[in-house]
């Protein structure tokens, strides 16, 4: 149904102020991954312009949102060209839009009503185009404005489901795969409540979080996020004819290269097909493990392909999105609580009159920050909208103001923690507020439910009841405690029995010999994740190294930025904490980071700075290097550097190395230093 057509003055307005808002969509959701404009609202926006342009033909131009893909790619990244344009799909809302777009197919070519269809979902993540040389990925990028998208190949690679070598018969020597990277909504839930844990701020939706994790500038934060991809196209430079005869058979043909394909795709015979797979679809999309905004309905037979042809440019007919209303609520904020993380971060959360939405009972959602409810003026007894669109966590997008009633109460952020009563502090440049109380009862919980986690010390069978149980009883008062822990002790927990008891000891037995890294990993100290405590493990090897580093030598760790070092600085000044590590060893915990010695040591007592852009070896596998055969590896050049081995993109540190005189190392001759002495 289109939109009423304004006057041609008032159409001129109406334009500008859509392609500004629709530009303005592009650039946050394309460039920046940061969206403020709902999928709906877009989609509103984007057909009217569309209707107003073809109402009055000499408003269109070549710059329109409706004549291009998505937006610019960021300049963060090397801008590589598709080899054939990645296009957008248009949009039907319903039966009655997808029975036209047949029937404008069919004026075209009468033969797509028996051509038959392939229904696949639409995931809700990024889009990318991998492009194989001879069988093997050699480039990955994002759709970016369609003709040109940004090289993300080191990210990609990253990405367990995608094959970095296609397997089987009759691979085309060149050929670009196209599918989406997202993230499931297990793992995304998995991922969001270790960032709470670790003080950090949560992703608002999988989309986002697969996006971001993928658009970032280093490919190690990549590879720590639980990402996926489906591939669903196939595309040849230069080929008259379609690399198979349908879309069903390149789907096929994915799978048996070894590109995953999502499992949900069918082929029907007719749109009536269609039509009822996308029902089915509907029913059971509350229980899928991934985000979906709806489905796409291609014709199967691609011959035809070319006969529809693309719509201004930029969308093909012989494929269409069926969208999903977003699901989204209404109901009463009865309140704001707070939880109190293990680094003492306040993180606030919405306590809602129950609602159902897409068949889930909602009581919370999340808030984010304060920040989030001082900008969306949220107010206790505000009727407000909440949205849950597959996300495991629900969002509140913002009051219902016109329903207010005057006997709403705006919140005021807490001075005080609520569970132990100490003044909160709020550290420059940062929007969390924290309790420093490192006694907070709080944070003594959820640090002990931190240490024990399959990432940290990985002791088996100790859940958060347990965990309470053990603070509750007073048999643990800080982690050390758990190293004098009996199986008759546990026995007299609700809960444990003889074998459970055992298993448990022996759990905690077995965490004694975990490396370094886990160990600084399970302290929770703030800003200290997986891979900045990896980093400071390897960097120090002994707890005493570490613990007796300054400042300067902290943040000159490649990796450990000057917030993260000065954190690892506070925590191990606190007398409290060095109290605890002493307990720690002395309960026999190992306190160094076990190195894979080869057996020629050639680079014994030497160190090396590695920088810039290697062309074979990434950064671990260089140090690794270096370290199996004697050598160490430091993060900045000093007069006690032997050897900065260089690559691409060197920088300063090649600049302070020649004023230095410090021998410079190309990776060949690194390689030859290794194998030759």
């Amino acid at each position: 149904m289109k939109a009423s057509v304004p006057s041609h003055d008032e159409a001129a307005r109406r334009v500008d102020e859509l392609r500004e808002a629709l530009e303005r969509a592009n650039h946050e959701y394309y460039v920046l991954d940061q969206p403020t404009l709902s999928d709906a609202a877009y989609d509103r926006f984007f057909h009217e312009l569309r209707a107003i342009e073809e109402a009055y033909p000499d408003l269109a131009t070549e710059d329109s949102p409706t004549r291009r893909v998505g937006a610019e790619p960021s300049s963060a990244f090397h801008k590589v060209q598709h080899l054939a344009p990645m296009l957008s799909l248009g949009n039907a809302f319903d039966e009655l839009e997808l029975r036209q777009w047949e029937e404008r197919n069919a004026r075209i070519a009468e033969e797509v009503r028996e051509a038959g269809y392939v229904v696949e979902l639409k995931i809700d993540g990024l889009a990318v185009s991998l492009l194989y040389e001879n069988g093997r990925l050699v480039r990955g990028a994002t759709r970016g404005n369609g003709q040109i998208g940004e090289d993300i190949t080191p990210n990609l690679r990253t990405i367990k489901a995608i094959p970095l070598r296609l397997r089987g018969d009759d691979i085309p020597p060149v050929l670009e795969i196209r599918g989406e990277v997202f993230m499931s909504v297990r793992g995304f839930e998995e991922m969001n409540e270790r960032r709470v844990r670790d003080s950090l701020p949560t992703f608002a939706n999988p989309r986002n979080a697969a996006a971001g994790s993928v658009r970032v500038l280093d490919p190690r934060i990549t590879a720590q996020r639980p990402l996926r991809f489906y591939g669903f196209q196939i595309q040849e430079p230069g080929r008259g004819a379609p690399p198979a005869p349908t879309q069903a058979a390149v789907l096929k043909r994915l799978r048996e290269w070894g590109v995953p394909v999502n499992p949900q795709h069918e082929r029907v015979a007719d749109l009536d097909g269609a039509v009822r797979r996308i029902r089915e679809i509907e029913k059971i999309r509350p229980d899928l493990d991934y985000e979906i905004d709806g489905l796409v309905v291609k014709v199967d037979r691609l011959a035809l392909w070319q006969e529809l042809g693309v719509v201004g440019g930029r969308e093909p007919r012989y494929a269409i999105a069926y969208k999903f209303a977003p699901d989204i609520a209404t109901t009463r904020l009865e309140s704001i609580e707070i939880n109190v993380g293990r680094t003492g971060a306040l993180n606030p959360y919405a306590l809602l009159e129950p609602v159902e939405i897409a068949g889930v009972i909602v009581k919370l959602a999340t808030l984010h920050n304060f920040e989030d409810i001082a900008r969306k003026d949220l107010r206790v007894g505000d009727m407000v909208l909440v949205k849950r669109a597959g996300d495991v966590i629900p969002q509140v997008i913002g009051p219902v103001t016109d329903q207010r009633t005057g006997s709403e109460k705006r919140f005021r952020v807490p001075s005080k923690c609520p569970f132990c009563r100490t003044p909160v502090e709020r550290p420059e440049d940062e929007v969390a507020i924290y309790c420093p109380n490192t006694s907070c009862p709080a944070r003594i919980f959820w640090g002990l439910v931190h240490f024990v986690s399959q990432a940290a010390m990985d002791i088996r069978g100790l859940g958060e009841r347990t965990a309470q149980q053990l603070l509750d009883t007073g048999l643990v008062r800080d982690f050390a405690d758990l190293y004098h822990l009996t199986a008759e002790q546990l026995l007299e927990l609700e809960g444990f029995g003889a074998v459970s008891a055992a298993n448990l000891v022996r759990s905690i037995e077995e965490s004694r010999a975990r490396p370094l890294s886990r160990l600084l990993y399970g302290l929770g100290i703030r800003h200290v994740g997986q891979h900045a405590a990896k980093l400071l493990a390897r960097e120090f090897r002994t707890m005493d190294d570490q613990m007796a580093a300054g400042l300067e030598r902290l943040s000159g760790v490649h990796g450990v930025g000057e917030t993260t070092a000065q954190a690892v600085c506070a925590f191990f000044v606190e007398p409290r904490n060095r109290e605890l590590i002493r307990n720690l060893r002395a309960a026999g915990l190992r306190m160094d980071e076990p190195i894979e010695r080869a057996d020629r040591q050639p680079l014994a007592g030497l160190t090396f700075v590695i920088t810039g852009t290697l062309p074979t070896l990434n950064r671990k596998e260089a140090t690794d290097l270096i370290e199996r055969h004697g050598g160490r590896v430091s993060g900045s050049v000093s007069r006690n550097t032997d050897y900065l081995v260089a690559g691409e993109d060197a920088g300063s540190k090649l600049v302070k190395a020649r004023e230095l005189g410090v021998a410079v190392l190309t990776e060949p001759e690194l390689v030859e230093k290794v194998e030759s002495e």
